[in-house]
């Protein structure tokens, strides 16, 4: 399965696990890098720099061959620990960073300055080639199919229009559970897949054995949108709970973000809510449970250890 992705970051598999916020940790990448795959973790998950300091050094020192690690940055004014965390991730090094949710130019910058290469989330053509102008080493095309803030093209759709129109590589990212998904994904140009859904399931995955559990139970017809976590459109179970507090903002949130001078307070107040109310399901066993996952949830069958859901991927 060699593709221009295996070549960038010199891993078996053409397959990044996903960054997924309080459920992606040392202990999961280092895994994923022994199964031959890279492995990723968004930076918010930890709470100081000094904390992301030392998972860099863990990282670093687990590295193998054939493995690969990076770090996501969410890289709009809602993160306001960005300058730092970019900082540090250039200090300490690691193999790739992926932006979400704002430009990416500062980090290209910084990141290349020091051979650290940056793969940029994307929805549509149009950001994708602004990213690609800006020196982005990969495109992320973010589908409809993907776990969380997700995109509105279908897999084939998007994937297939920006491996037309780029000369860097596209991963394709959402609605991919099994080996003939990365197949399919590698059919329409892709040249490479990003999972995070199928790895909530995993005995490294730091989050409840509920939430764990809810993977295996609840399959892809259980998936929703919902607004009440950051704000923006993000999947989550729909569970009891999420069906009992409704899936669109409050009307004052809709009246608040009509105002302009407001508008960005607002998203950064519901974004810091909703992040407090995901940890929580994520940590603690509540009824209060919003869990974020993603349609391939359906090819979940039980908790199994990041180095045999690797294996049902390739094989």
């Amino acid at each position: 399965m060699q593709t221009k992705l295996t070549q960038l970051l010199n891993i078996k598999y053409p397959i990044i696990q996903a960054p997924m916020f309080l459920v992606s940790n040392v202990a999961m990448v280092t895994e994923a890098m022994k199964g031959g795959i890279a492995g990723c973790i968004p930076a918010l998950n930890y709470r100081t720099l000094d904390e992301l300091r030392v998972a860099l050094r863990e990282l670093k020192a687990n590295k193998v061959e054939g493995g690969s690690f990076g770090f996501n940055l969410i890289v709009n004014k809602s993160n306001i620990k960005y300058k730092g965390q970019l900082e540090v991730i250039c200090e300490e090094g690691c193999d790739f960073i992926i932006t979400s949710l704002g430009s990416p130019e500062e980090t290209i910058n910084q990141a290349h300055a020091v051979g650290i290469k940056v793969f940029c989330d994307v929805t549509d053509l149009r950001f994708a080639q602004k990213v690609e102008q800006l020196g982005a080493d990969a495109a992320i095309a973010v589908n409809n199919e993907a776990g969380g803030h997700r995109g509105k093209l279908s897999p084939q759709e998007l994937t297939t229009q920006l491996s037309k129109a780029l000369t860097i590589p596209v991963i394709s990212a959402g609605g991919v559970g099994c080996k003939s998904d990365i197949d399919k994904m590698l059919s329409y140009g892709a040249e490479g897949v990003s999972v995070g859904s199928p790895f909530i399931a995993s005995i490294e995955a730091g989050v409840t054995d509920e939430y764990k559990q809810a993977c295996v139970d609840y399959g892809e017809k259980d998936i929703i949108m919902t607004e009440r976590i950051s704000g923006t459109p993000c999947t989550v179970i729909n569970t009891p709970y999420v069906q009992k507090i409704g899936t669109k903002a409050t009307w004052l949130e809709n009246v608040l973000n009509k105002n302009k001078s407001l508008k960005k307070w607002v998203k950064m107040v519901r974004f810091s809510i909703g992040m407090k109310a995901t940890e929580n399901a994520a940590k603690k066993a509540t009824y209060k449970t919003v869990w974020v996952a993603g349609p391939s949830i359906e090819h979940t069958k039980e908790i199994l250890p990041v180095k045999d859901i690797v294996e049902n991927l390739v094989n």
